[in-house]
């Protein structure tokens, strides 16, 4: 099942969310964190859950049209943010697969806050602001070697973005790390990675590439293209 947050901050358009959702194959359970309920209500989309101290939602009645115990009210003082919590929720409801739309711009600790999310032993494959999309790829699933035998990310990532668009790639986790492309203009085989290593604004020369993780886990930035 993919679990599909939306949170606060810059998002795609809602017509982009509602061809991915038209797209996908698998059950989906739509999870608010907070503010993303405004997100999703412009989306025309019904969460099935709602959860976090609803400090930043534009407008409390918009929780009205969702039954009570969907929605979960989180006090002002917590350990977790309200993006967090709605991960961990999506992973206790036994999502394999977690997307995050929205949460670009805005206050820069949440930012580093989601990013981090992918730092850790379950984590996003996926997360879509305003201007990104970001993709996970993690070389565990060759060998069958995931926490559970989820499926959180694939082992490879084929786009077709245009023509000279720009692909960043950073390593995740604790390594090693070994990737090899297709299609770039600066080819990742036989690179050597380190923590705090990274290579930014390659290039997809002819539009279509692939990355394909080798070796531990990496985070591929690509221009979120409107549809």
């Amino acid at each position: 099942m993919l679990g599909l947050i939306f949170t606060g901050g810059e998002g795609p358009p809602a017509q982009v969310v509602c061809k991915l959702l038209e797209a996908e194959t698998q059950n989906v359970l739509i999870v608010a964190a907070d503010s993303g309920l405004a997100a999703a209500d412009r989306a025309g989309i019904k969460p099935d859950w709602v959860i976090g101290d609803m400090d930043s939602l534009d407008d409390k009645s918009r929780l009205a049209s969702l039954p009570p115990d969907r929605v979960i009210r989180m006090p002002h003082d917590k350990d977790f943010t309200d993006t967090e919590l709605a991960f961990s929720l999506a992973v206790k409801k036994d999502c394999g697969r977690i997307w995050i739309i929205g949460g670009g711009g805005g206050r820069i600790d949440h930012l580093f806050g989601i990013r981090s999310l992918f730092e850790r032993e379950i984590f996003p494959c996926r997360w879509i602001t305003e201007g990104a999309d970001i993709r996970c790829v993690d070389a565990d699933l060759k060998s069958g070697n995931q926490a559970n035998e989820r499926r959180f990310a694939d082992n490879s990532l084929r786009g077709c973005p245009e023509k000279g668009a720009v692909v960043s790639v950073f390593p995740l986790g604790a390594g090693p790390w070994e990737a090899e492309s297709t299609g770039l203009k600066w080819p990742l085989d036989g690179l050597t990675w380190d923590r705090g290593f990274f290579g930014v604004s390659n290039v997809a020369v002819n539009g279509d590439f692939s990355v394909t993780a080798q070796k531990g886990r990496f985070m591929v930035i690509l221009p979120n293209t409107p549809q």
